[in-house]
């Protein structure tokens, strides 16, 4: 069995180290960053939902032009509602799966440090 290596003194070279190494992993604080840039991606469509119900209301002009503008603006919000969710769902998942690794990670290392003590 291999020995691990030592962690460095000192906070910048701890986190070079963390980066080099795989021995914590970063993901994490990462995929807060992609979810709210996702977030923010959802919300440009929702704007131009917005703006493409207000453009079919000033294009038709007339009571069902405008009828059609909050009929395109009630889905397009259903839809951004869906996306948002979905989104969610899905950095839900890969949190979820890091958060494995992480535990499988320590009780990997709880098993070798018993099996080094000699129980």
């Amino acid at each position: 069995m291999r020995r691990p290596l030592e962690r460095p003194e000192g906070t910048g070279r701890q986190f070079l180290w963390d980066l080099l190494t795989f021995e914590r992993l970063l993901t994490g604080t990462v995929f807060h960053l992609v979810y709210w840039a996702g977030l923010g991606i959802i919300g440009i469509m929702a704007f131009g939902i917005l703006g493409a119900t207000v453009g079919v209301a000033i294009r038709e002009g007339s009571v069902v032009g405008i009828l059609l503008a909050l009929g395109v603006l009630g889905v397009g919000a259903l839809g951004v509602f869906v996306a948002v969710l979905l989104w969610r769902a899905f950095c839900e998942f890969y949190v979820t799966i890091f958060k494995i690794a992480e535990d499988l990670h320590v009780l990997r290392q709880d098993v070798e440090r018993e099996r080094s003590q000699g129980r």
